[in-house]
């Protein structure tokens, strides 16, 4: 299979001039390996070579010597090899000298030495529709910032079964080929994979993989809201009673540090008004798909669930525009007061420019509600601290893009881009 080009190439480039090192994270199988191959000139895959995960420990040059950059792939599987990476890039002075992929964040006294200009960080996640070919990328985020964006695009023809089907094979590159069955299935196994064994090799502790599929489960019932513990708790237990709050505090804390979680946290802007904001963040899975796996949903089902549908739309459309606002250094954030006033998404740079954008499948009522929505944000915020609004956007499934009377952008998703 050809590589698919990914947003985030150009961005390790940038990162590879400028540091020693860069450690690529993101979930398994989210493309990791293939963008390191792709930016290297050697490679160590330490999690199949023992010879070499055993070289660590008495001869660790002779794992580090080789063509430039050197791709050391899942390097957290041997943690003692990152203070050797620090000390060589210590030693030649010259960036560009390794790229260290992973899927499991370590325990933090394994990377807690670093030193300025040594290691840079890269966040890689699943592909956007737009990595995927399915969106042709017309609206595009950064042009959103500049104040150029289109004001309008045709009709790119697909339909609310299309988006929900996308939303079911997920972005796993290696999944781009089969056929929808086959690639819900692969996500199904893969889930399956990572609260039979991932959750406990993380960090060599065992924890029960029923629990963890029931928190899942608890997960994906309740994704894109700010659902607390106690919650999640109560809901993924079984007939002993629910799970103890520490337990799926220790759950959390595992499927992050395996990235197979992402949370979307708070803005908190200065308003003009005495509202109060909230400070919870709402919970996502780093894929929309792997919420269906959880709940063994399927294209049907789902169709015939369009309140539960629009959430994991709302989730697919977080995604996406956290790999489009990561070049930009853009955090995506949500918006939510004591007055009941919510916004799906902000996207926040960091000079303070933002973007607001509510989600909805479609359907004119619908959209002007979010419209209204978005207005009174803009209102509520106080402009004079973080500036007006570099837009203010309407995603939705299918159908056109236009900017409406009122300025707000209704954007389809296929139509969003970097």
């Amino acid at each position: 299979m050809e590589y698919v080009a990914r947003i985030v190439d150009t961005e390790l480039e940038r990162r590879l001039a400028a540091s020693g090192a860069v450690v690529i994270e993101g979930p398994k199988a989210c493309g990791k390996t293939e963008t390191g191959r792709r930016h290297s000139a050697s490679e160590v895959l330490l999690d199949v070579d023992a010879n070499a995960r055993q070289a660590v420990a008495v001869a660790p040059a002779t794992v580090l010597d080789g063509p430039t950059p050197r791709l050391l792939d899942e390097w957290q599987t041997v943690p003692a090899i990152w203070n050797h990476v620090r000390r060589a890039v210590d030693e030649r002075k010259d960036p560009g000298q390794f790229i260290l992929t992973g899927s499991a964040v370590p325990a933090d006294d394994v990377t807690r030495h670093t030193g300025a200009g040594r290691l840079s960080r890269l966040r890689m996640r699943t592909l956007s529709l737009y990595e995927m070919g399915y969106s042709s990328g017309a609206v595009s985020l950064q042009r959103l910032f500049e104040g150029g964006a289109a004001d309008a695009v045709p009709d790119p023809g697909a339909t609310l079964e299309d988006v929900t089907r996308l939303l079911v094979r997920g972005g796993w590159p290696g999944m781009l080929e089969a056929d929808d069955a086959v690639a819900a299935e692969g996500v199904v196994a893969y889930l399956d994979e990572v609260c039979r064994i991932d959750v406990s090799r993380v960090d060599e502790i065992r924890r029960d993989p029923e629990g963890v599929r029931r928190l899942t489960r608890s997960l994906a019932r309740n994704v894109g809201t700010p659902v607390k513990i106690t919650n999640l708790a109560a809901d993924a237990g079984d007939a002993d009673g629910p799970l103890s709050r520490d337990a799926v505090a220790e759950y959390l804390r595992a499927l992050e540090r395996l990235m197979i979680v992402e949370d979307q946290p708070a803005w908190a802007p200065h308003l003009r008004s005495r509202s109060r904001l909230r400070s919870t963040a709402k919970r996502h899975f780093s894929d929309p798909s792997l919420a269906v796996a959880a709940l063994g949903a399927t294209p049907r089902r789902l169709l015939g669930d369009l309140n539960y549908l629009g959430l994991l739309f709302e989730s697919l459309v977080v995604r996406d525009l956290r790999v489009y606002a990561q070049p930009l250094r853009g955090r995506v954030l949500h918006y939510r007061d004591n007055t009941g006033l919510e916004a799906d998404a902000v996207v926040e740079l960091p000079d303070g420019r933002w973007v607001a954008c509510e989600v909805k499948l479609g359907g004119v009522e619908a959209i002007d509600e979010a419209a209204a929505t978005l207005s009174t944000l803009a209102e509520r915020v106080d402009t004079s601290r973080c500036g007006d609004p570099a837009a203010l956007v309407v995603v939705v499934a299918t159908g056109y893009g236009y900017r409406r009377d009122d300025g707000v952008l209704v954007c389809p998703i296929v139509s969003l881009g970097p």
